[in-house]
């Protein structure tokens, strides 16, 4: 970069990939951190992956989700985090970090899928009938453009959504049967080597902490040092375009609003801009022990606001109503326990035999909720108090009545849920306990699995749009063929394509996994799925 380059990077959104896009554009474009500006709506940075103190109870703590890492697929992540420097230590990396801790706390559920009665099944039992592994074995190898805008269940038959196998997949993944098939395929085809551990998640890696302050806080810090530009309370109402696809396109102006007020920044002939489209966690609101949290319809937060907006300047910057566009089919509620003793802790150790953070993800198939739990490493914050402990979990059926709390989980306040998870695990005899030594945070997130909706070619723009000059997408809510939204993955991906085409970049970006290429992959997959006992 030449001494008289003033270019300045403009990026609106503080989440994962806005954050993401600052570090690589100072780390492989050699952008100084003064002409990189983050302008973030709120008082904090990170976006979705979040951890902090309850803002329902006092005293207690709050994720509102969980992301599970991945060694061979999070190729992007890994790249940036391994230049950057660890919450606890700095001569670590943060990516070694992980890897070292993943060594020493091996994730290996013992109890991933239990029954009505409190029995903990056989989940490498998946269930398949010849049906299920045809319909699956056809989606794999149907191509994206020819499944459109399908339903999941439009491309299996009923008993499939029976099977072990979709309980584990839906759960660690998220997915609904009316989600977008097309999604579900990449899925397959992008964690093609969970397949034979996808009933342990011995594939999972987990931070030490909860994400926020394993790996936003570390990121935050490092922009800091080197003199990154946030400014929070900032939002981005609109942005001025010129040009067409053909001629080339330019973002000519920010319009912004503070505390100040609502103003313009104007952007020169060198300088860029990276829009953040979308938010699965706008319009969250919160609950505690004794309240519900209430379901937000209108948009109020603007989380989908400037989407909306320039949306309707451009063809090719997408669809967002797609996306936001049916709140009961996105909607997700989870709840996170903070325990002033371990004697809930201790018992479900000894009923599934997993110590708290080697179990992963627990889930009551036959429970009306259908309730599931993640048992974290602990502490999982690094300032818990002595003799406090968290955990995490959701409901998939939030409308559906519960089956000892005869109530929708969206109507139910912290403590009755609570009480719901008590009696699902069949620990009768601690309720009470429980009940007096535990807070519960709930939270409601009207989005949480919008990504996932069925889509259209169109509804999710590309990353770097025709014609564009100085401007790029990122996010959830881009286009990039082949890899697979809800992950840190994705936000970061697209980040650095967004970088290393607005500022010319020469160094590759790591490309994706493809397992069904590597024989030994892909043969044990099959082996599993042949393999796999079930009704035939």
């Amino acid at each position: 970069m030449s001494s008289n380059d003033n270019r300045q990077l403009w990026i609106v959104g503080g989440g994962i990939a806005g954050m993401a896009a600052a570090a690589l554009a100072v780390r492989d474009a050699g952008l100084p951190g003064e002409r990189i500006h983050i302008l973030e709506e709120l008082d904090v940075e990170g976006g979705s992956m979040d951890g902090a103190e309850s803002p329902a109870q006092r005293g207690a703590y709050v994720t509102r989700g969980g992301r599970m890492l991945e060694e061979e697929a999070y190729r992007c992540v890994w790249d940036l985090f391994a230049s950057i420097p660890s919450l606890d230590d700095a001569e670590t990396s943060v990516t070694d970090e992980i890897r070292a801790f993943n060594e020493r706390v091996r994730t290996h559920a013992k109890a991933r899928l239990i029954d009505g009665q409190h029995r903990i099944l056989d989940a490498s039992d998946f269930g398949f009938s010849v049906r299920d592994r045809s319909e699956l074995s056809r989606l794999m190898g149907t191509p994206e453009k020819m499944l459109g805008s399908k339903r999941i269940d439009e491309v299996f038959g009923p008993h499939f959504f029976t099977t072990n196998f979709w309980q584990m997949w839906r759960t660690t993944f998220a997915f609904q049967r009316w989600h977008s098939a097309a999604e579900l395929r990449r899925y397959f085809l992008r964690f093609i080597q969970e397949f034979p551990r996808i009933h342990t998640l011995s594939g999972v890696r987990r931070t030490v902490y909860n994400q926020y302050d394993s790996m936003v806080v570390p990121l935050q810090r490092r922009l800091t040092a080197q003199g990154v530009d946030v400014r929070f309370g900032t939002r981005v109402l609109d942005v001025d375009f010129s040009g067409t696809p053909a001629t080339g396109r330019r973002a000519t102006c920010l319009h912004v609003q503070d505390a100040d007020g609502t103003r313009r920044i104007d952007l020169g002939p060198d300088d860029h801009a990276l829009l953040t489209l979308g938010s699965i966690t706008a319009d969250s609101t919160y609950g505690g022990n004794e309240t519900v949290p209430e379901l937000v319809r209108d948009r109020r937060d603007q989380g989908w606001s400037l989407w909306e907006t320039i949306a309707r300047k451009a063809d090719d910057f997408g669809r967002p109503l797609s996306f936001y566009g049916n709140v009961d089919e996105h909607k997700w509620e989870s709840f996170t326990l903070t325990m002033r003793d371990d004697a809930l802790l201790k018992r479900i150790s000894a009923y599934t035999g997993n110590e708290p953070g080697t179990g992963a993800l627990m889930t009551w198939i036959e429970s009306g909720w259908h309730l599931s739990i993640v048992v974290p490493y602990q502490p999982h914050f690094p300032d818990m108090p002595e003799n406090t402990y968290t955990l995490w979990g959701y409901g998939f059926e939030i409308d559906r009545r519960g089956d000892y709390v005869r109530k929708p989980m969206a109507e139910a306040t912290g403590q009755e849920i609570l009480t719901e998870l008590v009696h699902q695990l069949g620990f009768d005899d601690l309720l009470d306990h429980a009940l007096r030594t535990t807070d519960v945070t709930t939270v409601m997130m009207p989005y949480a699995s919008a990504l996932f909706a069925c889509r259209a070619p169109g509804d999710r723009p590309k990353v770097v749009p025709d014609g564009a000059r100085n401007f790029a997408f990122a996010g959830q809510f881009v286009e990039m063929p082949d890899d697979v939204v809800f992950t840190v993955e994705y936000s970061v991906h697209s980040a650095m394509l967004a970088v290393y085409t607005l500022l010319g970049v020469d160094r590759p970006i790591p490309p994706i996994y493809q397992g069904m290429l590597d024989p030994q992959v892909a043969a044990r997959a099959t082996r599993t799925l042949l393999q796999a006992r079930g009704d035939d």
